[in-house]
Order: C-alpha cells, then sequence, then structure tokens
C-alpha cells in the first residue's frame, strides 16, 4: 500500500512543532471577558481612573477586555444597558434612582461620590459666599442639571426662600456662556469638569466658589450600575470590573497626573493637561475610602437620604425599600 504525499499543511505543522521543541512550551492565550462600559457624558477627568486601569493593565490582569465609550446623557446610558448594548454605564447615582423607583431593572453597584462636588460659582463684583446670598440673583438652570435641579431643597435647607432666586431656564451647554456673558449672576459647575476650565480660561478672575456639599446638598453622584439581567448572568466578570476598578482609584490617588495623562491619550481635543489634573484630583478627591469596606461601597442611609431629598423635590411620591435600588454583592470577596 503506498503511503499518501504529505501536503504543504503537514510540512508547515510540523516545522512548527520542531520551533516550538527548540523555544519550549507555548503559552496558553488567556481568554478574556469582554466588557461594555458606557459613560453619561463626553470625555472629563471624572473619568481618568478607566483609562488609568487600562494603561496600567488592571482589567487585562482581571482577564477582561474592557471597551470605553462617551455618552449622550443619562437616560440614553441606561436605555443601552437595559437593551443589553452595554454591561456597566457611569453615570450620576441620583439619576439612577430616579429610574429604578419609575421601574427600570437595573442598580448602583458602587457608588463612587455620595456626595457630588457641585458648586455655584459667582463673579468676584457680584459675589454669593453664602446661601443667603442668593437671594436676589438669577440663577442658569438646565433640566436635569444637578446643582440647580435641587436647588430648592438646598435653599430651604440653608432657611433661604426659594422664591427669591430666579431661575433661567436653557440648553445645558448654554449656561456657562451665559453666565461668562453676565446674562446671569450664578452657574451651577463641578469641579469634575467645568470648574478647572473656566478657571483656566479666566486667569485674571478670581471666581467666588461656593461648595454645595459645604452647605448641606447630598447628592449621589459617580456611581457604576448595571442591569438585573446582567447581575443574575455575570456576577463573576462585575466582580472583576468593580475590583480593577477601584485598584485604578487608589492608583489614582497616589498618582493624580498618570490618571489625567491616560485620559488625555484616548481624548481627541482635551483641555490642557493642568486642568484636566485638577479634575482628576477633585474626583478621586470626593472618593471616600471606608474603613474596612472596599472602594464603592454604598451607605443604606446614604441612598435612603437621596431618595427623601427626591421626594422634597417633588420628583418622586412614596420611595420603594433601600434594597431596591442598590446591592454590595459584587463589592465583597
Amino acid at each position: 500500500m503506498l503511503g499518501s504525499r504529505p501536503s504543504r499543511r503537514s510540512f508547515a505543522a510540523l516545522a512548527l512543532g520542531a520551533a516550538a521543541a527548540l523555544v519550549g512550551p507555548v503559552a496558553p492565550a488567556v481568554a478574556q471577558d469582554t466588557v461594555n462600559v458606557r459613560f453619561s457624558w463626553k470625555m472629563k477627568g471624572e473619568y481618568g481612573t478607566c483609562f488609568l486601569a487600562q494603561e496600567k493593565g488592571l482589567f487585562k490582569a482581571a482577564g477582561l477586555d474592557v471597551k470605553l465609550g462617551e455618552g449622550a446623557g443619562a437616560q440614553a446610558a441606561l436605555g443601552a444597558l437595559i437593551q443589553g448594548q452595554e454591561d456597566i454605564v457611569v453615570l450620576p447615582g441620583v439619576f439612577a434612582l430616579s429610574a429604578i423607583q419609575k421601574g427600570l431593572p437595573v442598580k448602583i453597584v458602587a457608588l463612587y461620590h455620595p456626595k457630588t462636588p457641585v458648586t455655584l460659582i459667582t463673579w468676584p463684583d457680584k459675589p454669593a459666599k453664602t446661601p443667603k446670598d442668593l437671594a436676589g440673583m438669577t440663577v442658569a438652570h438646565s433640566v436635569g442639571e444637578t446643582g440647580t435641579s435641587y436647588l430648592d431643597a438646598f435653599l430651604r435647607l440653608n432657611k433661604v426662600d426659594p422664591a427669591a432666586v430666579k431661575r433661567t431656564l436653557m440648553n445645558a451647554q448654554a449656561r456657562v456662556p451665559a453666565f461668562i456673558q453676565k446674562q446671569v449672576d450664578v452657574v451651577s459647575v463641578y469641579q469634575t469638569n467645568d470648574l478647572p476650565i473656566i478657571r483656566e480660561q479666566h486667569k485674571g478672575v478670581d471666581f467666588v466658589v461656593m461648595d454645595m456639599v459645604e452647605y448641606g446638598l447630598a447628592v449621589p453622584g459617580m456611581a457604576l450600575v448595571t442591569s438585573d439581567q446582567h447581575l443574575a448572568k455575570k456576577p463573576d466578570v462585575l466582580k472583576r470590573f468593580l475590583k480593577a476598578s477601584a485598584e485604578a482609584v487608589t492608583a489614582a490617588k497616589a498618582d493624580p497626573m498618570a490618571a489625567a495623562q491616560a485620559i488625555r491619550k484616548n481624548w481627541a481635543s482635551p483641555p490642557s493637561e493642568t486642568a484636566v489634573l485638577e479634575q482628576v484630583k477633585a474626583t478621586v478627591g470626593a472618593i471616600p475610602v471606608p474603613a474596612g469596606k472596599p472602594i464603592g461601597w454604598i451607605e443604606e442611609k446614604t441612598i435612603t437620604d437621596a431618595l427623601e431629598l427626591l421626594k422634597s423635590a417633588g420628583e418622586i411620591d412614596a420611595p420603594k425599600p433601600a434594597a431596591t435600588f442598590y446591592t454590595n454583592a459584587l463589592l465583597q470577596p
């Protein structure tokens, strides 16, 4: 019986086998789980820790192939999450609370900012140093904007009649320009986004900054949210993502410049390195490191207090039980 003639493929296989024998065994490729992450807004230093995790290989070490994408608002991000297009969305926790109250099947799985680092800024020639100074002033307001959406509650908390403060409703993108042009007296800005840029663009102006957190406004900010479906189907993948994300927060606290540089590399037209660095510093500075608990741990009181704030603002009626809105299960060992 004549033997069959070896094919070119057979020779190639033999050659590869011989090469492998010379260099030793080849380590098998490690399978990575894909995690799609959507931000609720355009690029800003607040997302620097995510890009630092990419840069330092923290996601890869956790067996994850993480895709990061910009967003167009909390509502769109949550919609993509429910449709299965995303695994995690990064958005203000207060918006997640409102959505869950309305029946959306999602949960907050990590809360980085129990209190949103939001401020009210005014010009030095017409300053508002305390909430009482806001009486008689005009504030730029847009639907869904954190600082002014809860302005009435903030004013009542500080014994200021909400009727004494005027609001001018406008598009979100028009608020800061209207303030710069002095069409309004006050604008609400995030320390993690607008404030460093405004300061850099107007270096000769010493804007008066009122930290709303210092005067009692506790609105849940940067949070990681997933769907109930993902919680049931891929808890291990999500748990690894949260662990790597927490490691990135710790790294950014130690070296905020590294996080600023990491996000700027992925930013088409970034602000200056100085402005992004200030955004990152404000972001990680507002992330608590609770004793004996992992970064991102959610306290029930934070949720119940926020629900009371939503109720006082007329956004919800009777809040659902606190456990409906969050879980710490993915943060536990």
